[in-house]
């Protein structure tokens, strides 16, 4: 294929902090306690984003056992910051309440409200709002020399994925902790056989294949004070430019898994999609409800990648790696079972914190995130264009699918449904 496989891009850029591709970015001891905080000293956190995936993000942190408190809260909407106070400072698990310390000065709404934020003593932030912001955030946050916790994916378009790799690799020269809700990765049935598959156990790995198959997980109707912004974004789901549609919203956890197998990112996908079984109704947006990918890597082997929302039609959600000597669900391989370990969705940030405070390995997630969701991206480009997409041209592409200035004044008309051939 010539240039069509040119990796450069993932070669030079992403080696800069790179561990990261395969696993954690682990510094010394000595190093690493040079930067820590005691572990006797109380970590300050603050919630950006307080929807249901922000407010369950701060409840996972405060249920840890981890020595924090939480300060600090802002949100785009005073409703759902309000709503996510009571979850937490009401919450039956006695040990989030004792963790629960937010005044109402430290509560912000509006578009910069994650400014007011920063310029608390928050030591994390979690950062939990949509998909659109993620970057411009991650940006911010590190530029305030915070530690950061962010929920997946990162952005929804290539200009975002190239901005939170400069800020992963800012964090990296700044020693600030960086981790991702690909919750998977701190999951120790995926660990535990995921290091098997490397060590050999299926032999090398032919194909894998990735699902993400299942109903519509929401769609609102407008209600009547909703402005078109305001829709659009508590509408998010439905938005390819607030969320990146299904594939980069959901599946990107399946695709994570499939990249951790082979410790690296896909070079090519052909792909093709639809929308089906969503009826032409504003409440459903302009996102499709399937894609269907072939992403190939670059040592040959084929991913065959299957994500929908069909009502009824569910195939389940999973991963499957087949090689040479046997195939694992990367969960388990063959009769053997991984033992399981603590929820996942809590595991991330113990493991966060103990980065930060030096009892654990200095993780640093943000190029594997934005690879993976970059992956995801890909998918989607290919799919709507229905043309071959490939990593490098991908990934250096000018498209940026937010738009520039967000104003409740201003409109913002649904866009149609993608038709292959006529953008990405």
């Amino acid at each position: 294929m010539g240039n069509e496989h040119d990796t450069g891009i993932s070669r030079r850029d992403f080696a800069k902090v790179s561990a990261a591709a395969a696993g954690f970015a682990i510094l010394s001891g000595t190093a690493q306690a040079a930067k820590a905080k005691s572990n006797r000293d109380t970590l300050k956190v603050g919630l950006l984003g307080c929807g249901n995936r922000g407010t369950g993000a701060a409840i996972n942190m405060l249920e840890g056992k981890n020595n924090v408190k939480l300060i600090a809260m802002a949100d785009l909407f005073e409703d759902r910051l309000n709503s996510s106070r009571n979850k937490i400072a009401n919450n039956k698990n006695p040990e989030v309440k004792d963790r629960y310390a937010v005044k109402d000065d430290h509560c912000f709404v509006g578009f910069d409200a994650y400014q007011k934020l920063l310029k608390t003593n928050v030591d994390i932030v979690i950062e939990g709002t949509l998909p659109y912001s993620r970057p411009k955030h991650i940006e911010a946050i590190v530029n305030a020399k915070k530690h950061l916790f962010t929920e997946k994916p990162v952005a929804v378009d290539p200009e975002g994925i190239r901005q939170v790799i400069a800020a992963a690799e800012k964090a990296q020269e700044l020693k600030l902790s960086f981790v991702s809700g690909l919750q998977r990765r701190h999951q120790l049935e995926y660990i535990e056989t995921i290091k098997r598959i490397h060590d050999g156990e299926i032999g090398d790995v032919l194909a894998m294949r990735a699902y993400w198959c299942g109903g519509l997980p929401f769609a609102y109707d407008r209600k009547p004070e909703w402005n078109d912004l305001e829709y659009r974004i508590r509408n998010w789901y439905g938005q390819c430019w607030v969320a990146g549609d299904n594939i980069v919203e959901q599946h990107v956890h399946n695709l994570d898994v499939c990249n951790w197998v082979m410790n690296a990112h896909p070079i090519r996908v052909f792909a093709s999609g639809g929308r089906t079984w969503k009826p032409k109704e504003e409440k459903y947006g302009d996102i499709y409800d399937h894609f269907d990918c072939d992403f190939e890597y670059e040592n040959g082997v084929h991913l065959t990648s299957f994500s929908r929302h069909w009502q009824k039609c569910g195939e389940g959600v999973f991963e499957d790696a087949v090689g040479t000597k046997g195939r694992s669900n990367c969960m388990s391989i063959g009769a053997w079972k991984a033992p399981g370990g603590e929820n996942p969705y809590v595991q991330e940030h113990i493991d966060l914190v103990k980065s930060i405070t030096g009892e654990g390995p200095y993780l640093n997630e943000g190029v594997r995130v934005a690879e993976s969701t970059m992956t995801a991206i890909m998918g989607r480009m290919a799919a709507y264009t229905g043309q071959v997409q490939v990593w490098g041209k991908a990934l250096k592409t000018d498209l940026n699918l937010v738009p520039k200035e967000l104003d409740f004044a201003k409109a913002y008309p649904l866009s149609p449904v993608p038709a292959p051939g006529s953008g990405v």
